[in-house]
């Protein structure tokens, strides 16, 4: 096993987010930090698991290290697409962290009953987005040991 920095020079973000301005600021603070970082954004969560599992247009998507998961979308909840994820043994081993403007006990119980690796309350401002990825590089890119995408 290797960390995501040991195994990739740029490591690759999915981010599942229905909100532009959200996708739009996690974008900006990914592009500010300090390590080079791929963000594709799926703006539903049907989209991102056609992208996870290289179907239809996303024949050629590379798979994430990482999924950044709103868990409020539109038909497909987050909840819903976080169990499809941890039930395929191709895909379960992508570490999911879930964005949530919530941070009620039981949302965050619940996420993790439902195997998201970690949880994090939304950002408000564009420097609590570089708060976030800095976190996100330091913890995930650059500590944890990781067994690869799908």
């Amino acid at each position: 096993m290797t960390t995501i920095a040991e195994r990739t020079p740029l490591p690759h973000v999915l981010l599942v987010e229905d909100t532009s301005g959200d996708a739009t600021l996690m974008k900006l603070a990914f592009r500010r930090a300090d390590m080079p970082t791929k963000v594709t954004v799926a703006v539903s969560a049907e989209i991102a698991v056609k992208i996870l599992r290289r179907e239809d247009d996303y024949a050629d998507a590379a798979a994430p290290d990482i999924i950044l998961l709103d868990l409020n979308l539109p038909r497909m909840h987050g909840r819903e697409f976080l169990a499809e994820i941890k039930a395929d043994p191709i895909l379960r081993n992508i570490p999911v962290v879930v964005l949530s403007s919530s941070d009620a006990e039981m949302d965050v119980k619940t996420a993790y009953s439902d195997f998201a690796n970690g949880f994090v309350v939304k950002p408000m401002s564009l420097d609590d987005y570089d708060d976030v990825v800095r976190v996100i590089e330091d913890y995930w890119f650059k500590h944890m040991e990781t067994v690869g995408g799908g």
